[in-house]
């Protein structure tokens, strides 16, 4: 019999190709909330630029310098992804890389409106990476804030964090700064790894918007009061190693706790985003400034800003943060 036309195209017709499935749209940084540096308004998921210079642990004499053009992509990426805050400092280098001068080139030409940088001053290293001593003297300190204007290609810093090593009194080194906010060479001051008390000192002398410490996941667990007090002074608290805890500079180097691998499993997150989302959870005030490489981890540092923790998980993840404290 022979086949009916219709038949014939029934079977010689190719099945089309399967349509596939859109790529996801990255999560933005402003899913995370903004908060406000005085009169800068910045999204709570910024980047941190310690880790840009190199490959693997930072800050060390013989460090690898990563690909200039990967460090410019991620950077460019971050801004792609909503980040308007960047934290640096001009002690961030390795061996021909400068995470001022790859922000620069990454982003200056001219840089957006939005974009907060902000960064440091008072550490100090040689041209080997050595680290020298602290400074401590006017002269000094606006010597650094000029190499980070120099080296940024700005006029004017957006945030400057004095970074303090000890308990002495801080007075002479924030009101040098403070000078320098008034002649108009930094926006806004902040402090770093500064005790309560250190705060208060700075605060006479001029208005503090953000506050660097150390905190995270069992991370200082006794500067919960501490984090408590800048919400309720209208101050940032801007933690560091929020995700490598005990790692510190070197990265997360243990294995990761129970707690945060169940937290994580539950809403299909890594324990980085995990982290970085208790940081967030502690006061609209908390901001977050991952610093990464590699664009897929700032991708998912970024969308650590819209993951939800539920009563039961802060429960969990509380217990775990007072108990063993690194």
């Amino acid at each position: 019999m022979t086949a009916t036309t219709s038949d014939t195209t029934a079977q010689e017709t190719p099945a089309p190709d399967p349509v596939p499935a859109p790529a996801p749209t990255p999560t933005p940084a402003a899913a995370s909330g903004t908060w406000t540096l005085g009169d800068l308004t910045v999204n709570r998921v910024g980047f941190g630029a310690m880790r840009l210079p190199q490959r693997g642990e930072a800050l060390v004499e013989n460090a690898v310098p990563r690909d200039r053009d990967e460090a410019i992509a991620v950077l460019r990426k971050a801004v792609e992804l909503g980040v308007n805050h960047i934290d640096t400092a001009a002690f961030y280098f390795s061996p021909l890389r400068s995470a001022n001068e790859l922000i620069r080139s990454a982003l200056g030409g001219p840089y957006p409106d939005d974009l907060v940088i902000a960064t440091k001053v008072g550490p100090a290293r040689d041209t080997t990476g050595a680290w020298s001593e602290h400074a401590r003297t006017p002269q000094a300190l606006r010597g650094q804030v000029e190499e980070n204007l120099r080296q940024l290609g700005r006029d004017h810093l957006d945030v400057v964090n004095l970074r303090i090593v000890g308990t002495d009194s801080i007075a002479e080194r924030f009101g040098a700064l403070a000078e320098l906010r008034e002649a108009g060479l930094v926006r806004h001051l902040g402090v770093s790894n500064i005790t309560p008390d250190q705060l208060a000192e700075a605060r006479t002398i001029a208005p503090v918007v953000c506050v660097q410490n150390m905190y995270g996941i069992g991370v200082r667990p006794e500067y919960e009061d501490f984090v408590r007090l800048c919400g309720e002074q209208g101050i940032a608290f801007v933690p560091f190693y929020a995700i490598a805890a005990a790692g510190r500079q070197g990265g997360a180097t243990t294995p990761e706790s129970p707690e945060v691998l169940a937290v994580a499993e539950a809403h299909g997150a890594s324990p980085a985003q995990v982290r970085i989302a208790w940081t967030l959870h502690q006061g609209p005030h908390l901001l977050a400034i991952p610093g990464t490489g590699d664009p897929a981890h700032l991708a998912a540092n970024v969308a650590a800003g819209a993951l939800r923790l539920t009563a039961e998980d802060l429960a969990l993840l509380n217990d775990l943060h007072r108990r063993e404290p690194a």
